[in-house]
């Protein structure tokens, strides 16, 4: 495929910057906790098919999400994969899953954009698994994501849908461990798995050095793909992953945010693809989810913080913050604070970043600290509230994080600090382009408004 460099846009280095002192000594006595939060089954999301008049515009707009089916007995999976759904406790497929799974299981290529929280990655890893046939050594699906946690999590998936099917195999490929251990895996026909999740580069390596044979793969999936698309070096490594595979493949990608922009990037990869979108920006927002902001200095910060999480009830809570350096001293500070809390970010080794999402997600720690690498994708159903102690750099950030709450149709809270001009821009732009009202944080919050019972 050819290598459209004016489509391509640098990453940005994350800024180091230091907290401000001003608030370092406040303490506060650890919050209250609440009863664990889960999701069964997804919630809906609402969207109309094209109209006519567009059809006769001649603007394709796609097809856009429709009515609940029955059942997910209604897709006609393989009798294994309906046993796992069951096991996992979901009923209904979400509005999105309703349309987007018909479509996938049926060999179309499809580009689905669809809020947080509403099920896309079962969507991709249900087709995949009801459409492997397992032949030893050979590597049938491809699913590629931006980063190692959300690597991680989506094998977790595959591992949970394809309880009844053992003969299927898959395996998660991402930097920071070493090579070899992808290669001895590779290597033995026994252990080659039939489905690999991972990042482009550590997948991308595998194919330059001939250990990962792609010939057989019949299923290229990208999730969060504006993000992975986005950047100039991981771009140009997807480019060469997918020119290893079949010309004959099915390409599904998907993502909570996808501009106009982006979609004729996606686009490139795929062969008259079913573009599956929301039908007006606004419904992404997170219906279940209270938003708020606090207008106070930078200074401000950690005592307001404190506050709060001396306040409020909650499950777990996830605090975002716009550099590593601030992720650690808020992290610090915190824990000196009598919070119990941990912190993630791109500075850690890969090893210890696993550890600590699980850690989480498995409830040891009820506070994580975190930077935008926690922002996209990850799914971590206790969590109820965020908070954006650094407002996000634009509107699809900040929908991404605070989709971290409220999953799965649940109830949730956000809150942004709001310290300078620039971050009123950004929470402007955010209630503009998803028609919101976000306001100011009452001195009081009922718990039962954002906490699942």
């Amino acid at each position: 495929m050819a290598d459209h460099a004016e489509d391509l846009i640098d990453y940005e280095e994350e800024e180091e910057e230091t907290l401000q002192p001003a608030a370092a000594q406040a303490g506060a006595a650890a919050a209250a906790g609440g009863e664990a939060a889960s999701g069964t089954g997804a919630a809906a999301g609402e969207s109309a098919e094209a109209s006519e008049a567009d059809k006769a515009d001649g603007k394709n707009k796609g097809s856009y999400v429709g009515v609940h089916s029955t059942s997910f007995r209604d897709f006609l999976m393989k009798p294994e994969l309906l046993r796992a759904i069951v096991d996992c406790g979901f009923e209904h497929p979400s509005e999105v899953q309703q349309e987007t799974i018909p479509a996938a299981i049926n060999g179309n290529d499809v580009l689905c954009q669809a809020k947080s929280g509403l099920g896309k990655t079962a969507v991709f890893v249900l087709a995949t698994l009801n459409k492997i046939t397992p032949v030893p050594g050979a590597v049938s699906a491809i699913v590629l994501c931006h980063t190692r946690e959300l690597a991680y999590q989506i094998k977790n998936e595959y591992t949970r849908f394809s309880k009844y099917l053992p003969d299927i195999k898959t395996e998660v490929f991402y930097g920071g461990v070493p090579i070899k251990h992808d290669q001895d895996i590779l290597n033995d026909k026994d252990k080659c798995p039939n489905i690999i999740v991972g990042t482009p580069g550590r997948i991308l390596a595998l194919v330059r050095e001939r250990t990962l044979r792609l010939s057989s793969v019949s299923s290229f999936v990208i999730d969060e793909c504006d993000k992975v698309l986005d950047s100039i070096d991981m771009r140009r490594d997807v480019q060469e992953i997918f020119k290893a595979t079949p010309h004959n493949k099915q390409v599904l990608m998907f993502s909570a945010t996808l501009n106009k922009e982006n979609r004729p990037i996606c686009k490139k990869f795929m062969q008259d693809p079913r573009e599956i979108y929301v039908d007006d920006e606004a419904k992404l927002t997170l219906h279940g989810l209270q938003q708020y902001y606090v207008t106070l200095p930078e200074a401000g910060k950690n005592r307001k913080l404190n506050d709060i999480l001396d306040s409020l009830e909650f499950n777990q809570v996830v605090i975002f913050v716009k550099s590593i350096q601030r992720a650690k001293l808020l992290n610090r500070l915190l824990n000196s604070c009598n919070f119990s809390s941990t912190c993630i970010h791109s500075g850690m080794q890969q090893s210890e970043r696993i550890e600590i999402y699980q850690q989480f997600k498995n409830f040891s720690k009820r506070i994580m600290v975190a930077t935008d690498i926690f922002g996209r994708g990850i799914d971590v159903e206790r969590v109820n509230i965020v908070i954006n102690y650094d407002i996000s750099e634009d509107a699809d950030s900040y929908l991404h994080r605070v989709g971290r709450a409220g999953r799965f149709g649940t109830k949730g809270l956000a809150i942004t600090f709001v310290a300078t001009d620039e971050d009123k821009k950004v929470l402007e732009s955010v209630q503009e382009r998803f028609e919101v009202n976000i306001t100011e944080l009452p001195a009081t919050i009922d718990p039962k408004t954002y906490m699942t019972s």
